[in-house]
């Protein structure tokens, strides 16, 4: 399958982005970076101590933030814009204001038409994390993920712009979704949806899966035992893009609105029992 354009311009901006130039002249492209894009280091190490711009995009925190450990308290999982938020009416979630897609096609077709309606009627929430933004997703609450799909797409930029004019953004893109279950027994989808320049998701849990190759078809990937707890770091973009959270109805009571900026660690939901 020929390789789209937004893929190759992620890719060979991926290669100068993971490129470990000589330290003054790292030093020179990092700070350049920061000073450009106005990045907030306060939490992190000095811009000067990555050795490439890639890791400064996937830079951890110094310390962890606090969150809380209620039960019911469902956190952001990044540092973001919401986008958007709201009810999905029957099969459908909003892109952005105005421009709506179909929940089913977002999450692909190695799952069943069972597993894709139970957020029919839900909640959802588009997290967009802009390129000066903390890279890293964790785990909103205590969870079990039942499947991860990977499935190759386009890397089209998912900033605002892009949002009001181009329908099925997501569905378009790249993505990789996770499908989750709570200690409650509720279920919601993370899809992680990649952008323009790099298009690289880690998936700490998941090696095998590499974003922004030469696969053409969806990989399914299933677990009996992945237990994983709320706050746990479990990957990255390797520059801003866009989670989608898409949650079975009567599961979250939302807490946030569209045009709110939101941290991770910060309670933006409660979970229904």
């Amino acid at each position: 399958m020929q390789k789209h354009i937004t893929s190759l311009i992620s890719q060979n901006f991926g290669k100068f982005a993971s490129k470990e130039f000589p330290a003054w002249f790292q030093k020179i492209v990092n700070n350049g970076y920061v000073g450009l894009m106005g990045l907030d280091m306060s939490e992190f190490h000095s811009a000067t101590t990555y050795k490439s711009l890639n890791g400064l995009f996937t830079r951890k925190l110094k310390e962890n933030r606090k969150y809380s450990m209620d039960g019911d308290d469902f956190i952001s999982p990044c540092d973001s814009l919401i986008s958007e938020c709201g009810n999905l009416k029957e099969n459908y979630a909003l892109q952005i204001k105005g421009m709506r897609y179909k929940s089913d096609e977002l999450l692909g077709n190695l799952l069943s038409d069972d597993e894709k309606a139970i957020v029919h009627d839900g909640t959802f929430m588009n997290f967009y994390l802009s390129p000066k933004d903390y890279h890293r997703y964790h785990i909103p609450t205590n969870l079990k993920v039942l499947k991860v799909i990977h499935i190759p797409g386009k890397f089209f930029p998912v900033n605002m712009p892009s949002l009001k004019k181009r329908l099925n953004l997501f569905v378009e893109n790249e993505r990789v979704v996770l499908l989750c279950e709570t200690t409650a027994k509720k279920r919601f989808y993370m899809v992680l949806v990649s952008a323009l320049n790099v298009g690289v998701m880690q998936v700490s849990f998941e090696p095998k899966i590499k974003t922004n190759v030469d696969a053409s078809s969806p990989t399914a990937y299933s677990y009996e035992n992945l237990y994983l707890n709320k706050g746990d770091d479990f990957g990255c973009f390797e520059m801003g893009s866009t989670i989608v959270i898409l949650a079975e109805k009567g599961m979250l009571n939302l807490g946030v609105e569209a045009g709110n900026h939101v941290k991770y660690g910060e309670t933006i939901a409660k979970i229904m029992q």
